[in-house]
């Protein structure tokens, strides 16, 4: 591979003296009284928590979740200013296609982690060569192992122009893009730019409300009557999401600056993180407790938030949303205008089930739909083989 702006193999070695400091952060933490509630109306439950803070004080081990991502390909690159951390894994198949993926808040490159090998290499899970991918997974700036932006601007449309140039500076001149969360956003805006190298995207989280249900999810109106069951399904989704789980993109969208607690105490960088939407934190909240969640376990959890942590991302995750409210061309929900071929997976414990007649109206190339039985806001972490089996399938138009 060669370029005239250089790639630089990258490796984490995190100093034994910053997980130390950790693990006394954790052990010096003051807590608040238990909630005056016996459900999670309040928040992220004083039990919870604490259970999860035990478990990482004194039996968590981070340098497992940095040996995994260190067996990985992992690079630094200079994109706009900034440095940009990804993980590149070619496949061995000849008719590969070049994907880039996005993950996003509270979310990181390790959400890919157990799907990496069955998209790079199908063969070896069962699958077939015609479905294998080169897959690029990228750091958002303010994320992990990523620059942190020191100036504004940063938005999901700044960000979809610097995947561009970084799968062009990888040598790739043709290949689609995935993405849920942030990761939606940026795969939006990046197929509004039409780049000529992007073929189509996949999204776990497309953004179809129309305006007029908007408008009315914006006063708290009740459903529309003309709504179909779908529809009023995914409108009253969204209505509970706005009225019970909004808290905190409303403050990292407003005064990022202010949550200080985010860079100085680990637990309270963990609570944040965890009461993200309620059906994902009540999840999370059981694996602390003996129950399951998918395949995503205790320590996948805890790497997530870790990585947080030894980043110093908190804050700098956080003014996305505030960039993206005063200067961005990115959005959620509201329906977007997408003409490239796209493709939409609906997970049915996602925030928002966009139903197919929204879908229809936001993507007008929509070469796939599927509404799954099961899987949440973080597919590839919960679901792993469906997610794969989702990418494979939405993209095979396109070989």
């Amino acid at each position: 591979m060669s370029t005239a702006i250089e790639v630089k193999p990258f490796n984490i070695d995190v100093p034994e003296e910053e997980l130390d400091d950790l693990r006394r952060r954790i052990a010096a933490t003051r807590w608040p009284d238990e909630e005056p509630v016996t459900d999670e109306s309040q928040g992220v439950q004083l039990e919870t928590i604490q259970k999860l803070a035990r478990y990482w004080e004194t039996e968590y081990d981070w340098r497992k979740c940095e040996a995994k991502l260190n067996a990985l390909p992992q690079f630094m690159t200079e994109i706009d200013g900034l440095n940009i951390h990804f993980i590149h894994v070619r496949s061995e198949h000849e008719e590969a296609l070049p994907l880039i993926a996005t993950h996003g808040w509270p979310g990181s490159v390790l959400e890919f982690m157990e799907v990496i090998e069955p998209l790079t290499d199908p063969t070896e899970h069962g699958g077939n060569a015609s479905d294998a991918f080169h897959l690029v997974i990228p750091s958002m700036p303010g994320y992990g192992f990523s620059d942190k932006p020191t100036k504004t601007g940063w938005d999901p449309g700044r960000i979809a122009h610097a995947w561009v140039e970084l799968m062009k500076r990888l040598g790739y001149t043709e290949f689609v893009a995935q993405g849920g969360d942030w990761g939606a956003a940026i795969c939006d805006v990046m197929a509004m730019q039409e780049p000529p190298e992007l073929l189509g995207i996949h999204s776990n989280m497309p953004s179809t409300v129309p305006p007029d249900v908007s408008k009315a999810l914006v006063r708290g109106d009740p459903a529309p009557s003309e709504l179909s069951d779908d529809e009023r399904r995914a409108y009253e989704r969204l209505n509970e999401f706005f009225t019970k789980d909004i808290g905190y993109a409303i403050e990292m969208g407003t005064r990022p600056q202010t949550l200080y607690g985010l860079s100085d105490s680990p637990v309270d960088l963990a609570a944040w993180m965890l009461d993200h939407d309620i059906r994902s934190y009540k999840r999370i909240a059981g694996l602390f407790d003996g129950q399951s969640f998918g395949a995503i376990t205790r320590d996948d959890i805890l790497d997530n938030i870790t990585l947080y942590w030894l980043t110093n991302t908190g804050v700098s995750s956080a003014r996305l949303y505030w960039n993206t409210l005063y200067e961005g061309e990115g959005r959620f929900y509201d329906a977007v205008d997408v003409s490239i071929p796209a493709a939409v997976s609906i997970f049915p414990d996602e925030i928002h089930p966009a139903p197919r007649s929204w879908t229809e109206q936001a993507y007008h190339d929509l070469i796939y739909y599927n509404e799954l039985d099961e899987g949440g806001h973080f597919a590839a972490w919960e679901v792993p083989e469906l997610f794969m089996s989702e990418v494979q399938a939405a993209f095979r138009p396109l070989r």
